[in-house]
C-alpha cells in the first residue's frame, strides 16, 4: 500500500507539479538535474510562515543581488535586512546572514549532505534541514510541514490536536516514504496539500491518493486536522514619533536593539510597548494604526512634531525609547533603510 501511495502520489506531481523558480522538478526522474543546494536552503528559509506567492519577488531579488552563499556572506547584515524588509519574521533574515557565513567559514561554502549537520546551521530547524536534505541532495528525509500534516491527519484520521499530534503525525508520515526520489516526493505532498488537500473545499473528487485516505470525500474532512484553540493575541499600545527636522527636510530614524522583537531593523521613535493606552502629547495627530504580529496586536498613535518639540517632551521626561545609532534622512532615501512593515505604514501614513 505504501509503495502504491508515494508512486502514484509521483505520477500526479511530474504532471501536475508547480513551476517554481528555485524547483528543479523531477530530480533522480525524467532529467536527473541536481537543484542547487543554496537556492532550495535560500527559499525554504523564506517560506517559513509566508506563502509562495510572497517570496517569488524576495528571491528573484536575493538571487540577482547574491547569486551564490559567498556572496550572500560578503554582504553587510544592514544590506540583507534591507533586502528582507516586508516580508516580516526578521530573525529568519540575520539567521540567513549568520548561516552564510558559517557555511563559508566551516564548510568551504558548500553546504552539508547529511541532515544531521544541517540541523546545526543558524536559522536551520528540523522541518528545514530534511526540506535541505531531501530536496538538495535527495536524501531519504522525512518532510513534514504544515501542508503535510494535514495531509497524513486525513489520511489516517488522526484524531490528536495540533501542536500534541505532531510527533504521531511524523511517525505516520515516516511510514509513506518512498524508496527512491525522495525530493520529488517531498514537494508533491506540499503541491497536494496546496492544490488538492486544501484546509477547506479539499479536491478529494480528483485526490490522487483518495484511495488511501480515510476521510476522501468526508463531510467533515475539513475539520482534519484537529487543532487547540489558539490563545488571544497579547494586546499592546504605542506612541510613534514622526519627527521632522524642518531645516534640512529630514526626519528622525534609529535602529532597534539586536535582540528581541525586529532586532537590528529600522525604526521611528516610539513609547514603551504596553497594555494601557499610552498619555496623549501636544502635537499633530496623524492617525491610529493597527499591525498585527503572530502572538501580538499592536496599536500605534502616530504623532507628528518637529524636532525642537521633540527635545522638549523627551527632556521632560516622557518615555520614549531612544537608541544611540540614530540618524536624520530624508523621506525620499528611506528605501534604502531596513523598515519592517509596521513602520512603512507609519511613513505612509505621515506622507499621505
Amino acid at each position: 500500500m505504501y509503495v502504491k501511495f508515494s508512486q502514484q502520489l509521483l505520477n500526479w506531481y511530474d504532471d501536475n507539479g508547480r513551476d517554481l523558480p528555485w524547483r528543479v522538478k523531477n530530480y533522480a526522474g525524467r532529467q536527473n538535474i541536481a537543484p542547487d543546494p543554496y537556492h532550495v536552503w535560500l527559499s525554504e528559509i523564506m517560506l517559513q510562515q509566508t506563502v509562495v506567492a510572497t517570496v517569488k519577488d524576495y528571491y528573484a531579488k536575493f538571487t540577482q543581488k547574491w547569486p551564490n552563499v559567498q556572496a550572500l556572506a560578503t554582504a553587510q547584515q544592514d544590506e540583507v535586512l534591507t533586502a528582507w524588509a516586508g516580508l516580516g519574521y526578521y530573525a529568519r533574515a540575520r539567521n540567513l546572514h549568520k548561516c552564510a557565513q558559517y557555511i563559508c567559514s566551516e564548510f568551504g561554502g558548500n553546504f552539508p549532505n547529511s541532515e544531521t549537520i544541517l540541523l546545526t546551521l543558524p536559522g536551520v530547524g528540523p522541518y528545514t534541514a530534511a526540506a535541505i536534505a531531501a530536496i538538495a541532495f535527495d536524501l531519504n528525509a522525512n518532510v513534514v510541514d504544515g501542508n503535510i500534516e494535514r495531509i497524513f491527519s486525513r489520511v489516517e484520521k488522526l484524531e490528536d490536536e495540533l501542536p500534541a499530534a505532531k510527533a504521531k503525525i511524523y511517525k505516520i508520515a515516516k511510514k509513506y516514504l518512498p524508496t527512491a526520489r525522495y525530493g520529488d516526493y517531498a514537494q508533491a505532498l506540499m503541491d497536494l496539500g496546496t492544490a488538492i488537500c486544501r484546509p477547506k473545499n479539499p479536491k478529494c473528487d480528483i485526490c490522487p491518493i483518495a484511495e488511501f485516505c480515510v476521510l476522501a470525500g468526508a463531510e467533515n474532512v475539513q475539520n482534519y486536522p484537529k487543532k487547540t484553540p489558539k490563545k488571544p493575541k497579547k494586546q499592546l499600545k504605542t506612541n510613534v514619533f514622526w519627527v521632522k527636522n524642518a531645516k534640512n527636510d529630514q526626519v528622525l530614524l534609529q535602529k532597534r536593539p539586536e535582540k528581541g522583537l525586529l532586532g537590528n531593523m529600522m525604526e521611528f521613535p516610539s513609547s514603551p510597548w504596553l497594555p494601557q493606552k499610552p498619555a496623549e502629547v501636544q502635537a499633530k495627530n496623524l492617525g491610529l494604526i493597527t499591525h498585527i504580529f503572530t502572538h501580538i496586536k499592536l496599536e500605534m498613535q502616530v504623532w507628528e512634531m518637529a524636532e525642537p518639540e521633540f527635545e522638549t517632551l523627551v527632556n521632560g521626561g516622557f518615555e520614549v525609547n531612544l537608541s544611540a545609532d540614530k540618524q536624520w534622512v530624508k523621506p525620499n532615501e528611506l528605501d534604502g533603510f531596513a523598515l519592517p512593515s509596521l513602520m512603512q505604514k507609519v511613513r505612509k501614513l505621515a506622507e499621505t
